[in-house]
């Protein structure tokens, strides 16, 4: 898969700063194709200036335009370009360690709710924001480099504006799941978000915070499985729902469900089910 963070770092077209080596942003990141699979390994925040973008996870899509602004969960999604329109955007990477950082200083402590969080959080927008990505828009437009330090205070100011905002509530109650084990992301969440996507066992153990030996031992253990066999199973069974239920074509259920290969996927899902995927699909048609 196409990893975002990586890819804009390496690529000198992109017109960007940084500080340190995880926190980057980014201005006007456009993609080539139509659909484009990714993930990052840090959180991203994403405001569209211009244009639009629609990112679909496995619990739903994003419709982003103008105006716009959500936080991005470390992970994968499918990016959907749409050309009829210029696109041009901010991205802030904001890595987990961080963001507990900036929290922990906060003069009044985010207070854990029951709310629950997707992973794409809609962030509204107010006074404070407008001017803030304003001011941001300033510093691409020049020709001078802010200093690193300045660009620190930046990334923790803009932590603060938005966790800040009481209608923000969701996106207040990951930060408060941050703070409470920001070293040790739940390895369900972090399967469960990303099963669909063909990442590897090193990518996905880069996700949830750990070498990849002690993923496989902590997934073994939570589990009782090891993970290649739990990702075979779980996207075999979510490409049998969308064939079944949501009237999904063989070569759709297949990407959808993480398969690259329809042939390894058609081969994989009888030795499953019994039968083939096509067999399946004209159960449905008739």
């Amino acid at each position: 898969m196409f990893n975002l963070y990586t890819a804009i770092v390496s690529d000198p077209k992109h017109r960007r700063y940084s500080c340190g080596e995880s926190l980057l942003t980014v201005y006007n990141c456009g993609l080539q194709n139509k659909f484009h699979d990714l993930w990052s390994q840090h959180n991203y925040i994403v405001y569209v200036v211009e244009g639009r973008k629609t990112w679909h996870t496995p619990h739903g899509s994003f419709d982003l335009r103008k105006g716009d602004c959500v936080f991005v969960q470390k992970g994968a999604a499918i990016v959907e370009q749409f050309f009829d329109t210029a696109f041009c955007l901010f991205l802030f990477f904001l890595p987990d360690e961080f963001i507990c950082e900036v929290l922990k200083e906060k003069s009044r402590p985010i207070k854990k709710t029951d709310k629950s969080y997707a992973q794409i959080i809609n962030i509204q927008s107010n006074r404070s924001l407008d001017m803030y990505f304003q001011l941001m828009m300033t510093y691409f437009d020049s020709n001078m480099d802010p200093d690193e330090k300045l660009l620190e205070l930046k990334f923790k100011e803009l932590i603060l504006t938005v966790a800040d905002n009481p209608a923000n509530n969701e996106l207040r109650c990951f930060f408060a799941s941050l703070l409470k084990a920001p070293q040790s992301v739940s390895l369900s969440r972090v399967m469960e978000d990303n099963f669909s996507f063909n990442l590897s066992l090193k990518e996905f153990a880069t996700l949830s915070s750990r070498s990849l030996s002690a993923f496989k031992r902590d997934f073994q253990k939570q589990f009782k499985t090891t993970p290649g066999k739990w990702l075979m199973e779980k996207r075999l069974h979510h490409a049998k729902h969308l064939l079944t239920n949501l009237g999904k074509t063989v070569s759709e259920a297949a990407f959808e469900s993480g398969f690259e290969d329809r042939s390894h996927f058609s081969r994989a899902f009888r030795k499953q089910f019994g039968e083939s995927p096509v067999n399946i699909k004209q159960h449905v048609l008739t």
